[in-house]
């Protein structure tokens, strides 16, 4: 038996879904590579304007603009970092998207210590909020817990 418009109409609906859960982690995986390179601009377009960031040790953060002085400040310091994103979903409706991952950062504190300080890390869940625009796919909110932490993170930028 031939396809039917509505085997067409479905293909082209699960193909949608699928080409926009990857424009999605695409944009979480270039976004925090630019984080670890710290290149503020790159990372800071992966956010909507009016973006909200929950992060446990700091209070909620609101706009884009206090979300990337929040971070930098933040995580500036550090030598050298990065952010693992692991076990991403995420969910489609329209033109909004719901997420899940699973954080692990590790930084080093001090510089020149890489190979013999033990360095800083976090883990905890992600749960992300997005919107798509006519420029494509954007973060409008961030949540992130800490459940867990190993080291010493002597630079206190956690707290």
């Amino acid at each position: 038996m031939p396809p039917t418009a509505a085997d067409y109409d479905s293909l082209v609906r699960r193909l949608r879904e699928l080409e926009d859960k990857e424009a999605l982690r695409a944009l979480m995986i270039q976004g925090w590579r630019a984080l670890d390179q710290k290149d503020w601009q790159t990372w800071i377009e992966c956010w909507a304007d009016d973006a909200v960031l929950e992060f446990g040790p700091w209070e909620k953060t609101n706009g884009k603009d206090a979300i990337r002085a929040t971070v930098e400040a933040a995580e500036s310091p550090y030598p050298s970092m990065q952010h693992h994103i692991l076990n991403m979903h995420f969910d489609i409706d329209g033109d909004r998207a719901t997420g899940i991952g699973y954080m692990w950062f590790v930084a080093v504190t001090e510089a020149g210590k890489a190979a013999s300080a033990s360095p800083y890390s976090m883990g905890g869940p992600y749960d992300w909020e997005f919107s798509r625009g006519p420029n494509g796919w954007l973060l409008t909110r961030q949540r992130l817990g800490v459940r867990w932490t190993q080291g010493e993170d002597t630079l206190k930028a956690f707290e």
